[in-house]
Parts: structure tokens; sequence; C-alpha cells
């Protein structure tokens, strides 16, 4: 699995949020903690890019899911496509 910087973020909070720190380039061992965080280990870090990928896969899915449901609820008003494309854009 690629793993993204915001799923790196994510399990990050996940695990504590009010985390500050920095990364770069991906890359676990960059981390830097500031402000008054503690470290974080980085196999308790891996240990929670599962469950933050679920989240933000779940996410996505939740809007996708809203935007047909909306599109479908204009439909049943009688609005055809393009009416619906005029109003949303979409």
């Amino acid at each position: 699995m690629a793993i993204t910087s915001e799923q790196i973020v994510r399990a990050i909070k996940i695990i504590n949020a009010d985390a500050t720190f920095t990364f770069a380039d991906v890359d676990l061992d960059t981390l830097v903690w500031t402000g008054d965080t503690t470290a974080i280990s980085k196999s308790a870090i891996e240990a929670k890019l599962d469950q933050a990928k679920n989240e933000m896969d779940a996410e996505i899915q939740t809007r996708i899911d809203k935007k047909a449901s909306g599109k479908q609820k204009l439909k049943d008003l009688g609005l055809d496509d393009d009416e619906i494309k005029a109003l949303t854009g979409a």
C-alpha cells in the first residue's frame, strides 16, 4: 500500500488529536514533534495507517453517496439532468 501524507497525519491524529509535528516526503523517519507533543513511536503510527485509510475512504464514499442522493431527490422533484447541472454545476 502506498502511504500518503494525509494518511500519516490522520494516523497521528487518531493517536493524539492535539499532536503537532512536521515531516517530509511521506517519510516517518523525518517526523519532528513540535510544541508540547510527546513523541509517538513509528510502530504505533504504522499500526494506525490502515484505520486512517479506511476512515478517509469512508468519508470519500459518504460524499459520493450524498451527491447521488441529492441528485436523485432533485430528479424526484421533477428536475431533469440539464436543470440539475445548471443548479449544481455537476
